[in-house]
């Protein structure tokens, strides 16, 4: 038991290790362009990238209150249950992120879409979407990146084939570019 324990632990250490700390700085300074021009950040993945999508939000918006500086303006896709089924109900799965982004997107606008693999449609559906309506796609995935990574403006690719590990640290990622956007507006990074 031990040793599995501590295998995993190993596995998610070297995942932190190998983090893309050039493309993770170049999330946060769109997230802080956004910011500083009262843009919005839209946040979306499924399952356990929901959840952490959800986290993500939830941090910037109550998290990231800097004296001097605008307000985030951050919302998680995945946070409306009867939007996305009413969505995949009627139409398609594939659907529920980008027809509520073409509601509300606008040019410069950050879209971070979370997808484990890469590969989720209805992810690369809206990230698409993101692009062509000149938004910031940060793509954070894992498992090679998967086409999620070719697609997004910013690839945060999580170097490990396992999803729990993957997982893991996609929460760590977003814990770091709140940490990192908070600096920046206080004037400090």
């Amino acid at each position: 038991m031990r040793e599995f324990l501590k295998s995993y632990a190993g596995r998610v250490k070297q995942c932190l290790d190998d983090l893309p700390l050039a493309e993770m700085e170049r999330a946060v300074n769109a997230l802080e362009e956004a910011v500083r021009g009262e843009k919005q950040i839209f946040a979306f993945g499924n399952g356990a990238c929901a959840a952490a999508s959800s986290h993500f939000v939830c941090d910037l918006v109550k998290g990231c209150l800097v004296e001097g500086a605008p307000r985030v303006k951050a919302f998680c896709l995945n946070d409306g249950a009867p939007l996305m089924t009413a969505w995949a109900n009627d139409d398609s799965y594939e659907r529920v992120f980008v027809e509520p982004l073409k509601n509300y997107l606008d040019a410069g606008d950050v879209v971070m879409a979370l997808s484990a693999s890469g590969n989720s449609p209805n992810v690369l559906r809206a990230a698409e979407y993101g692009r062509e309506a000149g938004a910031v796609v940060v793509g954070l995935t894992g498992k090679g990146g998967g086409k999620l990574a070719a697609l997004a403006t910013i690839p945060i690719v999580v170097k490990s084939p396992s999803y729990e590990e993957v997982e893991d640290i996609h929460v760590v990622v977003t814990h770091m570019l709140k940490l990192a956007l908070i600096r920046k507006l206080q004037g400090s990074l």
